[in-house]
C-alpha cells in the first residue's frame, strides 16, 4: 500500500513537509484502541532468536532507526509502533535552535537517497528531558545523541556535550557523541584525535562518576581515511568507549545518477540512502577485522532490504538502523529485515 498509494502522494510535497505529514497520519492511527493495537500486532515480529546482549543492554531486535527522524523526542512511542528494538533521538543540543534555512531536506529519487542540511535544529536539551519525564515502560531502548550548539566554539564543546550528557542522563539507556554532522561547521574537526580524545574521556570521567554508568558510542563519518579509522580504534581503546555507530551522512557525490545540474541547485548536505551503503559496509568491515572483533559496531547506511542489513551483520555490525530506507521502501522495512534477519537470507 505504501509504494502504491502513500508514497506517490506524500512525494508530491516537500521532504520535510512529508515528514510531518506522515508522523500526523501515524500518531492519528495508533489514538484509535482497536486500530492502533491491529497496527502494533502486524509491525512487530516477537522472536526470542532476534534478541540481542549489546553493551550490557538486551535488545528486543536488532533493528533500530537511526537519529535525526525524531530530534525531539516527540515521536519515540509512535515510531515503537513499527517493530523497532530501538528507537536513537536526538541529535539535541543545549539550547534550542532553529538549524539551516528551508529547503534543507531533499530527495534523489534516481539514487533512492537523501540530501539534507538540518543543522541540528531542535528545541534543546530541556524540552526533551521534559518529553522522556513521561516515557511509559515499553519493550525498546532509547539511544540519546548529543552534538554542540552552532554558535558554541569548537574549543568549548565539551561543555555542551557534557551539559547534555547529564540531562538525559536519568532518562535514556545508552548516548551517542555526534561529531561527524557535516552540517555544523568545523564540526567534523572534532574527529581529529586530540580533540576527540579529549571530549570522550571528559564524558567518560562524568559517567564513572554515576552509579551505573551508561554506555557511550561515536558516530562517525564514512568520509575517513584508513589513517583516521585507526585512530577511532586507538581513541575507542584509550577512552573505553562502548562502541561506534558507523556511519552518519557523506559529502561524497561520487557516481550519483542524479544530474550534476540538480545536485548544484540542491548545494551541500550530507548524502545518505543507498550510495552510502558500500562505503559504510567497508567501514564496518575495517574496524570490526582491525578490532580483532572487540569493537561493538551499530551499521547504518543505504539499508533498505533484508539483504542490505545481513551485508552489514557479516561485515561485523552488532545492531543496525535505517532511515532513508524507510522514505522509500515504506513502515514494512522493519518486519522484512527482522524476518529477513531469522531466515539468514533475502
Amino acid at each position: 500500500m505504501y509504494k502504491l498509494i502513500l508514497k506517490p502522494i506524500l512525494f508530491l510535497f516537500n521532504p520535510e513537509k512529508a515528514h510531518h505529514i506522515t508522523l500526523f497520519l501515524l500518531k492519528m492511527t495508533l489514538a484509535i484502541p482497536v486500530v492502533g493495537w491491529l497496527f502494533r500486532r502486524s509491525f512487530s515480529v516477537e522472536d526470542k532468536r532476534l534478541e540481542r546482549k549489546v553493551f550490557g543492554l538486551r535488545f528486543p531486535n536488532p533493528v533500530g532507526l537511526a537519529a535525526g527522524f525524531d530530534k525531539d523526542g516527540k515521536h519515540y512511542e509512535a515510531m515503537s509502533a513499527l517493530g523497532f528494538g530501538f528507537i536513537e533521538i536526538g541529535t539535541v543540543t543545549p539550547l534550542g535552535q532553529p538549524g539551516n534555512p528551508q529547503p534543507r531536506l531533499f530527495r534523489l529519487p534516481a539514487d533512492e537517497a537523501l540530501i539534507n542540511r538540518m543543522g541540528f535544529n531542535n528545541e534543546g536539551v530541556d524540552a526533551l528531558v521534559q518529553r522522556l519525564k513521561n516515557r511509559k515502560p515499553g519493550n525498546f531502548i532509547i539511544g540519546g545523541n548529543i552534538g554542540k550548539n552552532k554558535t558554541t566554539p569548537n574549543e568549548q564543546a565539551e561543555r555542551d556535550y557534557a551539559i547534555c550528557f547529564e540531562a538525559l542522563f536519568p532518562y535514556v539507556d545508552y548516548f551517542v557523541v555526534n561529531v561527524s554532522s557535516p552540517n555544523t561547521p568545523n564540526l567534523r574537526d572534532l574527529q581529529e584525535k586530540a580533540p576527540l580524545t579529549a571530549l570522550l574521556t571528559a564524558l567518560q570521567n562524568l559517567n564513572k562518576q554515576k552509579p551505573t554508568p551508561k554506555p557511550i558510542l561515536l558516530k562517525i563519518a564514512p568520509d575517513l581515511t584508513d589513517g583516521q579509522l585507526d585512530d577511532i580504534l586507538d581513541i575507542a581503546q584509550a577512552t573505553k568507549l562502548d562502541g561506534v555507530i558507523a556511519t552518519n551522512t557523506t559529502i561524497s557525490r561520487h557516481g550519483l545518477k542524479t544530474n550534476d545540474s540538480a545536485l548544484e541547485n540542491i548545494g551541500a548536505g550530507g548524502l545518505s540512502g543507498k550510495p552510502v551503503k558500500a562505503r559504510s559496509t567497508e567501514v564496518i568491515r575495517y574496524l570490526h577485522e582491525k578490532s580483532g572483533g572487540k569493537l561493538t559496531i551499530i551499521g547504518v547506511g543505504g539499508i533498505a532490504s533484508p539483504s542490505d542489513a545481513l551485508e552489514k551483520i557479516n561485515a561485523g555490525a552488532a545492531l543496525v538502523q535505517v532511515y532513508s530506507g524507510l522514505v522509500y521502501e515504506g513502515p514494512m522495512l522493519v518486519k522484512k529485515i527482522n524476518q529477513g534477519i531469522l531466515l539468514g537470507k533475502n
